[in-house]
């Protein structure tokens, strides 16, 4: 199945909120982040949470659904292609480990958002860019927040991934304020961040100045 999206309005990537449960406090604190993100300039926000079951992550979905729509922020479900079409989520990611993007594709059809993620020039080179919207690129940096996380890519073999690639990229992987303006400035055409925004104590804040630094790139 041709994927139709790229031919719409391109999907804004330049902060993109993955959502942390233990970070947020639960379900009711991933709500409360992820509004509080969008009305203050997050671009997409991704429902990530692998220790649920999925009652929870439906009810979950179904209120970040509701929050999000009303500033245009896309809610992206990882991985639960099924919890995606129950709440008409705007979109899917899925891992190098998770359902292969070929079946992905056929169960949510064209008009919605597909994501990949890629760690290194094997993956990149058999990645299915007529099927897939956007890569996510990483871990960049070492991170805390996924216990099954690939090993580090660095800054530096980021750059050629992202050269290499022909669909949009965002990085991500260990991303904080001080050092997100590298991924950009490598051809990223966003960052994708967890632990800078979940958690902290002040969200609001937190998503400005994140804001702030990248558009020094883009402006």
């Amino acid at each position: 199945m041709k994927n139709v999206k790229n031919e719409m309005k391109p999907l804004d990537l330049l902060l993109y909120l993955v959502l942390d449960p233990d970070l947020c406090g639960g379900a009711e604190g991933m709500v409360r982040t992820a509004r509080l993100a969008a009305e203050n300039g997050a671009t997409v926000v991704q429902l990530r949470a692998p220790n649920w079951k999925k009652r929870q992550w439906l009810a979950t979905a179904r209120e970040l659904k509701s929050v999000l729509e009303p500033f245009g922020v896309p809610l992206i479900i990882n991985d639960h292609i099924d919890i995606a079409l129950a709440v008409d989520a705007d979109g899917v990611h899925v891992g190098q480990d998770d359902m292969p993007v070929a079946d992905v594709r056929r169960l949510i059809g064209p008009d919605k958002w597909l994501g990949l993620s890629v760690t290194n020039a094997v993956q990149m080179a058999e990645v299915p860019y007529e099927l897939v919207d956007y890569l996510g690129i990483g871990p960049v940096y070492p991170t805390g927040t996924k216990s099954d996380a690939a090993p580090v890519v660095g800054v530096s073999a980021f750059a050629e991934l992202v050269a290499e690639s022909r669909l949009p990229v965002v990085g991500i992987g260990g991303i904080q304020v001080g050092n997100c303006l590298p991924l950009v400035q490598a051809g990223a055409k966003g960052v994708a961040v967890v632990s800078a925004i979940c958690g902290q104590e002040d969200p609001v804040r937190a998503t400005k100045v994140l804001l702030e630094r990248l558009k020094q790139v883009f402006g």
